[in-house]
């Protein structure tokens, strides 16, 4: 997500809290924060994708591989 759309979230927000959004707005802003939450969950699980635990017996497990749906390189 880019840094102007975080900063029309904000701007929204802001407006909301001041005098109140119109129907067009509030669909922006729904519109927006849905994007902004999608962009956090696919970085997350791209974090997570790449954490490789060592386990007891001395074999590593990539989490992605072990509990996601890893995407060949």
């Amino acid at each position: 997500m880019d840094e102007q759309k975080i900063k029309r979230i904000n701007a929204l927000y802001r407006k909301s809290k001041a005098e109140g959004l119109t129907e067009c707005e509030k669909k922006e802003q729904k519109v927006l924060r849905q994007e902004y939450i999608d962009s956090f969950k696919r970085n997350l699980r791209s974090q997570l994708d790449n954490i490789d635990i060592e386990e007891k017996d001395g074999t590593i497990v990539n989490l992605g591989e072990k509990y996601g749906d890893k995407k060949a390189n």
